[in-house]
């Protein structure tokens, strides 16, 4: 994860826990169900951690990957085909060209940002008509969920709890993406992870 706030670390660059894991593959399952049917996608990759796991996945159907992460494994920059932009999305984002990605994935996130408005309208512009906006955010239930686990059983870490910024339920998700310029009519909200996340897909006009 990456954005506008003070960190070392991307998401995944130490060990993820069996906790992390699931919440990690449930998204991917939710994602890959989301896409657009079709080949030779151009994907960024907001925020796509240490080890880039999901544009890994989703290689096979991709033209072009893009992610961004304050720190990228060495491994994946050394080849497969991807690219990788280190630095936070506040630099990144607005050095890329308008119209340029099918599509763009802000999975888990916005909530960790300080400016979330500016990040859902930069990911407006750089979407090409007909793209859409992949969104997953913690629920303020799943913060009681979530905060249980990482402070008191330790099963998660603390350190990305504490650096969250905001939870979501739809009435405050829906007006953040209405205002960075999606139509209502091209907006789908999901809960899922038994209530604990958001999804949203967001489909540009």
């Amino acid at each position: 994860m990456t954005g506008q706030f003070s960190r070392s670390e991307s998401y995944g660059q130490r060990r993820l826990t069996p906790v992390d894991r699931l919440g990690v593959w449930l998204s991917r399952r939710r994602i890959v169900k989301s896409l657009p049917k079709s080949a030779g996608l151009e994907v960024l990759d907001c925020g796509c951690g240490y080890r880039a796991e999901m544009l890994l996945a989703l290689q096979p159907c991709l033209r072009r990957g893009v992610g961004i992460d304050i720190g990228i494994d060495p491994a994946r920059k050394s080849g497969g085909g991807l690219e990788f932009i280190e630095g936070t999305l506040e630099d990144a984002l607005p050095a890329l060209a308008a119209e340029s990605f099918d599509v763009i994935l802000l999975i888990s996130v916005l909530e960790h940002l300080t400016a979330p408005q500016e990040t859902l309208a930069h990911c407006h512009r750089l979407l090409r008509p007909g793209g859409c906006l992949l969104v997953n955010v913690p629920t303020w239930l799943g913060k009681r969920f979530l905060e249980f686990f990482a402070f008191r059983l330790g099963l998660s870490p603390a350190c990305e709890m504490d650096d969250h910024r905001m939870y979501f339920d739809k009435r405050d998700l829906w007006p953040a993406l209405v205002r960075s310029g999606f139509k209502p009519s091209r907006i789908k909200l999901t809960y899922h992870k038994f209530g604990l996340n958001l999804f949203s897909v967001c489909r540009k006009i």
